[in-house]
């Protein structure tokens, strides 16, 4: 469970198993079609198209495969994607954001919503969860980047508003206007990011119990199970301990 105990701010992603890395791919693929064709194709005029390919790049999807999603977005005849955003509360009262890519809406909603009601949890409106969230720029380095001072002072000189280092790595944070200016200028100095994104950083992280614990790690796995989502964020925050317990 990639992600849990990694840092507070807490987002679920696909996990990066070899038998999901189709998935994956397909995600990536999507969102790189989708920033080229709301924006521009050349990614150094697109900062969303930037974001998607850094992310692609990250998990390891060819470059063929990029080039490819890049071309699509030109096709005429493809399918048009909508972005749809989900807010709700699943197990132990945890908030959860759902972004999801879609070319079926009332399919998207009802899969999404058959979810969190399968979970014990409930859909809300659009702003009944988000407002417990920031929207933030995440840039994530592994641990042999550097140590932490030193990524600390690289990234508040870059203009980063704060950096969080453990033992798995480094994430920074910065206002999502100027994820690209900080990640152009990190790059200089500590290489290329693992990953660099806007995400929704929870404001406070709810404890979870041992009890709970899996019911939420099996809520969280069945929403990024489903075809459209592509990103799960939520507020909850498991001991380390509990972790292990559950990983074993």
């Amino acid at each position: 469970m990639a992600g849990h105990s990694k840092f507070k701010n807490i987002q679920h992603r696909k996990g990066a198993q070899d038998k999901k890395r189709a998935k994956i791919f397909s995600r990536l693929a999507k969102e790189i079609t989708v920033a080229a064709k709301i924006g521009m194709p050349d990614p150094d005029s697109n900062p969303r198209l930037r974001t998607a390919i850094l992310a692609a790049r990250a998990q390891n999807m060819p470059k063929d495969n990029i080039e490819r999603a890049i071309k699509k977005s030109a096709d005429a005849d493809d399918e048009n994607y909508d972005e749809v955003r989900y807010e709700g509360f699943g197990p132990g009262g945890i908030g959860v954001i759902v972004e999801t890519l879609t070319d079926n809406r009332n399919r998207t909603a009802s899969d999404v919503r058959s979810t969190f009601s399968k979970s014990g949890g409930n859909m809300g409106e659009t702003g009944s969860v988000s407002f417990m969230f920031d929207r933030v720029g995440s840039i994530e380095y592994g641990p042999d980047a550097a140590d932490a001072e030193t990524v600390f002072e690289a990234a508040i000189e870059a203009g980063a508003e704060d950096v969080v280092s453990g033992e798995d790595g480094h994430e920074i944070i910065c206002s999502m206007e100027d994820l690209h200016g900080v990640v152009d200028v990190l790059a200089g100095v500590l290489g290329e990011p693992q990953a660099a994104s806007i995400v929704w950083k929870s404001q406070n992280d709810v404890p979870v119990d041992a009890e709970a614990a899996e019911m939420v790690l099996k809520f969280m796995d069945a929403l990024d199970d489903l075809d459209d989502v592509q990103n799960v964020y939520a507020n909850f925050d498991i001991a380390d301990e509990v972790m292990e317990k559950l990983s074993s």
